[in-house]
């Protein structure tokens, strides 16, 4: 009984003696808790060792003892305080380490280069009341922002007593907005947010930072997928359309709009930075096929997505810039159970490379096998593949019979090709280079298949190369599936309770029993 009580007055004094540190970590309460019970136990160490104290000097051996009782007290009341005090400093200087599976707390390489972009102070004014559930997490995310760059700076604004600067930004009474502002006096320029999510920050600065808005032009007038549809939220399946790509470019800084060649006496604007042609299901006419052969010998810049079933009838023109569609659907052996559905890897192609550095794979459903054309091209053209399928792929061209037969091509067919022709020398020459970019596949940028991050940044990285856009090719926030836990001050104060305190006091008294009951055998 005497060993059992001196295990309780060792681990009575520990508690005693670092409550104080459970006081400044936590609340009073733990450390009243916490001095209660060392209180308790030591009391029942002087219960079951009557006539004995916890520091006995009556002899050697307890003298020896008593200097173990004083050191191990030393020992773990320091240990205590510098864990508490690594923790304080961690919390305060320290850069955390983000382990979440979908890195929610790190910002992505577009939002960093847009950071390191800036040539003027950018500043973002928060008009949102502390009490808001959003201020927590708009405030971490404003520090990671302003880690990264000296030109980016905050400020939370009340919008009851800010009334000034809510008529200046247009600030509706209970709205949730953010303003980023560039610039002072007559040169600031703003824009407002009403999510202030990552990306959304991130398109902002760079449309503060723009220099000037590029043109993308989408074809009509063959059953295109229009840019926006009738969206029903009764129906299971929505209309196929572009909704989400529109929107994205748009975030991105470039003007979409639509464009009926025949309505424009077959002619491409001047203003167009490139065309993008999606799921032509019926055959351009003769002048519309025209006006694109000369779009593109000026430098003009064309992205096309092809289909399995369809034929637009531009492929002796794609092929013309070195790019031959094929006939057939592109199979995958590396996927039997569905052989139409190729993966995907990408090349060292300025589009792909980034993606490439990630490792990302990415799937094609029926995708049009792409082919080099070394014949009949015009002079100087130089073609990439951008994606390739896997090595064990093959064009099948009677899709009813999903196996490798004679005469079918073999081997890592390129799903995504590039194209360049140098137009320095061009009459009536719109840009310096023409390029051509296509897709063997064009389901992948409906509005169904958009919240996939690796096509998602391929696609738009395909804008930014063929619009010669470079800094928007890159990887962008992703749409993260957030699963994080809500932490209140009790909680996070009983989380501090336990790893700074509870967890090292355990190991401590542990250590302290084992002692003492080898000393008692």
């Amino acid at each position: 009984m005497q060993t059992f009580g001196k295990i309780a007055g060792g681990w009575g004094l520990l508690l005693l003696l670092s409550s104080p540190i459970a006081w400044r970590i936590s609340t009073g309460s733990y450390a009243l808790i916490e001095a209660g019970v060392g209180v308790a136990l030591l009391v029942v160490y002087f219960a079951t060792n009557r006539g004995l104290s916890i520091i006995d000097t009556k002899s050697q051996a307890n003298q020896r003892a008593s200097f173990f009782w004083v050191t191990s007290a030393v020992i773990a009341v320091a240990a205590l305080v510098l864990i508490a005090g690594l923790n304080f400093i961690v919390a305060k200087k320290g850069k955390p380490v983000d382990l979440t599976n979908k890195k929610i707390y790190s910002l992505a390489p577009q939002t960093l280069a847009a950071l390191k972009g800036l040539k003027e102070p950018v500043r973002a004014l928060a008009f949102i009341e502390t009490k808001h559930l959003a201020y927590d997490s708009l405030d971490a995310l404003f520090k990671r922002f302003a880690q990264e760059s000296d030109q980016f700076t905050y400020a939370f604004k009340d919008p009851k007593k800010s009334l000034e600067e809510n008529a200046k930004y247009n600030v509706k009474e209970g709205q949730t907005t953010v303003i980023l502002v560039k610039g002072k006096g007559e040169t600031e320029t703003h824009t407002a947010l009403s999510v202030a999510s990552e990306q959304e920050m991130t398109n902002a600065i760079l449309k503060l930072n723009a220099s000037g808005t590029q043109k993308v032009y989408f074809l009509t007038g063959h059953a295109e997928y229009p840019l926006a549809g009738d969206r029903d939220p009764g129906m299971v399946e929505q209309p196929a359309s572009l909704g989400e790509l529109k929107k994205s470019l748009e975030q991105e800084g470039y003007a979409v709009e639509t464009l009926d060649l025949t309505e424009k006496q077959n002619q491409v604007p001047p203003d167009a930075a490139m065309l993008a042609i999606a799921h032509a299901s019926t055959p351009f006419s003769k002048g519309e096929i025209s006006a694109i052969d000369l779009y593109l010998s000026q430098g003009g810049r064309l992205l096309y997505f092809a289909d399995w079933d369809a034929d637009s009838g531009l492929e002796p023109l794609l092929a013309k810039y070195g790019i031959q569609v094929e006939k057939g659907v592109v199979a995958d052996a590396l996927n039997p159970q569905n052989p139409f559905q190729a993966v995907g890897a990408p090349s060292e192609h300025e589009v792909a490379a980034i993606l490439k550095q990630l490792g990302a794979k990415m799937l094609f459903d029926t995708a049009r096998g792409l082919t080099p054309v070394k014949e009949g091209t015009v002079p100087g053209v130089t073609t990439t593949p951008v994606i390739l399928a896997s090595p064990k792929s093959w064009i099948e061209t009677t899709p009813e019979n999903p196996d490798p037969s004679e005469g079918e091509r073999l081997g890592a067919i390129p799903l995504v090709m590039a194209s360049t022709i140098d137009t320095k020398g061009a009459q009536n020459k719109r840009f310096d280079e023409a390029r051509v970019l296509v897709f063997g596949d064009s389901a992948m940028i409906l509005d169904v298949n958009w919240g996939q991050d690796v096509i998602r940044n391929l696609v738009l990285n395909a804008f930014g190369w063929t619009s010669t856009q470079i800094q928007k090719i890159t990887i962008r926030p992703p749409d993260r599936d957030i699963s994080t836990v809500t932490i209140d001050d009790g909680m996070m104060q009983k989380i501090s309770f336990l790893s700074v305190i509870a967890l090292p006091q355990l190991l401590i008294a542990l250590g302290i029993a084992i002692r003492v009951s080898r000393r008692a055998k």
